[in-house]
């Protein structure tokens, strides 16, 4: 094999590791480029490829998450991962394991980890890296990263997101769901959520806040029921996608451009939170952006005929 070769082979789990540390698809993609650019310039040919490259694309990702970190303390409004519509890596073997750690409510709670317990879990936890290339990756001891595993895994338990087992339920709920938001039926939305589900919308101060911060089932029913069939007389479309290895759906304006991401948390046969992505800076992977302020500004104007 060339260098080009092994190192495409192996893209796909760099970019998951990267993802999975950083939070973020451009980001994650710059790591992997980074990555190559050190393997490319590496005078010598390193006995193993996967050892050398994952353990690279980690400290790159670990110094990026860093600085990284300074810039969302000053995020606006609340803060979620670059949706993610497919992970390139796969693996049958720990296929639970990966859905589970790209998931929205995951990438969240690893947030809560420092860089080192973040890089440590995601190798081990998720991708099953022995301890040896775990520590060789992060520059630490074997027992140094057993210790920074151990709080992870404390803070990690504390708040583990949980989802629906049966793929096939979450599919249906799903479908119900959307079936409910485009005709407007709000009974019908309402039956499908949790008690105190919650809609929170991350639009960065960058877009306006269709959705802000709801909470509760009647809450969340009514402000979806209202605002679709207003964008959809504006010619707003959805698509339904799984995103972040939830189910979802990606909004897109007339012109077929991408307004904004949807995904939903399930468990016990109902919704328990709704979480969409409208901050244009973290869209522009998907395609084209929407002009969002512009689509806001027609459903106002909507409203008001109705009115």
């Amino acid at each position: 094999m060339s260098k080009v070769e092994e190192f495409e082979e192996l893209r796909p789990l760099l970019f998951s590791i990267a993802y999975r540390i950083l939070g973020s698809v451009g980001e994650a993609e710059d790591a992997v480029q980074e990555t190559w650019l050190r393997f490319d310039g590496s005078s010598t040919r390193p006995a193993s490829a996967k050892a050398f490259l994952s353990a690279a694309v980690t400290r790159i990702s670990i110094d990026v998450l860093r600085s990284a970190r300074v810039r969302r303390e000053e995020y606006v409004g609340p803060w979620f991962p670059e949706p993610l519509l497919s992970d390139p890596y796969q693996d049958p073997a720990r296929a639970v394991e990966l859905a589970d750690s790209v998931s929205m409510a995951a990438l969240l709670l690893l947030e809560r980890l420092s860089p080192l317990e973040r890089a440590v879990f995601v190798l081990r936890e998720v991708f099953a890296f022995e301890f040896g290339e775990v520590a060789a990756a992060v520059g630490r001891s074997e027992a140094a990263c057993r210790q920074l595993l151990v709080r992870a895994r404390r803070h990690m338990e504390a708040g583990r997101p949980r989802f629906e087992a049966d793929r096939q339920e979450r599919h249906e709920l799903a479908t119900r769901f959307f079936d409910a938001l485009k005709s407007g039926d709000v009974d019908g939305l309402r039956d499908l959520l949790a008690a105190d589900v919650q809609l929170v919308g991350d639009g960065g101060g960058k877009a306006p806040q269709l959705a802000k911060a709801v909470m509760g089932a009647q809450n969340v029913a009514r402000v979806l029921g209202t605002v679709f069939p207003l964008m959809s007389r504006i010619d707003v479309t959805f698509e339904p996608h799984e995103v972040n290895g939830q189910p979802g759906a990606v909004f897109r304006d007339r012109d077929g451009k991408v307004l904004h991401t949807l995904a939903l948390d399930v468990l016990d046969g109902q919704i328990q939170t709704i979480r969409t992505v409208i901050n244009p800076d973290k869209l522009g992977h998907l395609g084209p952006v929407a002009d969002v302020w512009a689509v806001d500004r027609e459903v106002k104007q909507a409203r008001r005929r109705m009115n």
